[in-house]
């Protein structure tokens, strides 16, 4: 009997994990074969051809700059949308009277699509845009910028704009981290004479250390495997100033350079599992230490 009741546990993962190789593990392996091929679209036949593709991406400047574009992207997202989402979170955690308002106020944009997000922001970045007038109206000109035309700042642009769109959200994960913190540490702090600068460093942080995990997490992924934002804001443009991972991918597998876009597909996935899964250790064992 109990032999058959821990068979049926695994026949219940089966449907799961035929379903997960089917669509994932399956075109993945046949991914990583097509990455060491000339698979394009004006050949009939397909010829191994090593690590050629490979060699390509890292001797073309273009794919350089998207790979250096991609790490900024990530890096500066994930610090902000956190940094924010915790200030925000903190700030909206407080016994105000909006606070209910305002919360649905900072969450919103992430309800929206990035598309949608992308096209609403593309009119308010030109030169002649509302941003621009504005600092034109309040006497800050130095402060207008060629904001989607400058290949200096164009990738930042880019950031901020998924910055303010994601924030609420990672606000909305603190915030539940937040209201599951018990009240009686900070009385204790208080009665101990700790002010609130300590309380949020010694007690917020290190019970928040899960949501600041989640958060990471989903924005170090998300910022490796952007592509919407850019796609719908610049193009990669201006030239190739603001190029992804992402859009390089779109761009070979539009050109018909199959096998290129697959090596860079298979490169973005080594990349992200790098990155990823030993920071996602480090902080699983700063968290069971705290």
């Amino acid at each position: 009997m109990k032999i058959n009741k821990r068979l049926y546990s695994y026949y219940m993962i089966w449907p799961a994990l035929l379903i997960y190789s089917l669509f994932f593990v399956f075109p993945t392996v046949i991914g990583l074969f097509y990455s060491f091929t000339d698979w394009r679209l004006d050949r009939e036949e397909i010829h191994f051809n090593g690590w050629t593709n490979f060699k390509t991406i890292f001797s073309d400047d273009t794919l350089l700059l998207a790979l250096k574009n991609t790490f900024i992207f990530a890096v500066v997202t994930v610090v902000f949308k956190n940094v924010i989402g915790i200030a925000l979170a903190v700030a909206l955690n407080m016994n105000l009277k909006t606070r209910s308002g305002l919360r649905a106020i900072f969450y919103s944009p992430s309800i929206l699509s990035v598309m949608v997000i992308s096209i609403v922001f593309t009119p308010l970045l030109r030169s002649d845009g509302a941003i621009n007038k504005i600092f034109e109206v309040v006497g800050l000109h130095s402060l207008s910028q060629a904001w989607l035309t400058d290949p200096g700042i164009v990738i930042l642009t880019v950031c901020a704009v998924a910055i303010w769109h994601s924030a609420g959200f990672q606000m909305a994960i603190y915030l539940a981290g937040l209201q599951s913190i018990p009240r009686d540490y900070y009385e204790a702090a208080t009665i101990d004479g700790a002010g609130s600068w300590k309380s949020f460093l010694n007690i917020t942080v290190p019970l928040l250390l899960p949501a600041i995990n989640i958060n990471v997490m989903l924005t170090l992924i998300g910022g490796l495997k952007v592509f919407s934002e850019v796609f719908v804001l610049t193009g990669g443009g201006p030239g190739n100033a603001s190029q992804v991972i992402g859009t390089i991918i779109f761009r070979s597998f539009g050109e018909g350079n199959w096998g290129l876009g697959t090596a860079v597909n298979t490169l973005l996935f080594v990349v992200v599992t790098i990155i990823s899964i030993p920071l996602l250790v480090f902080m699983r064992r700063k968290e069971v230490a705290e």
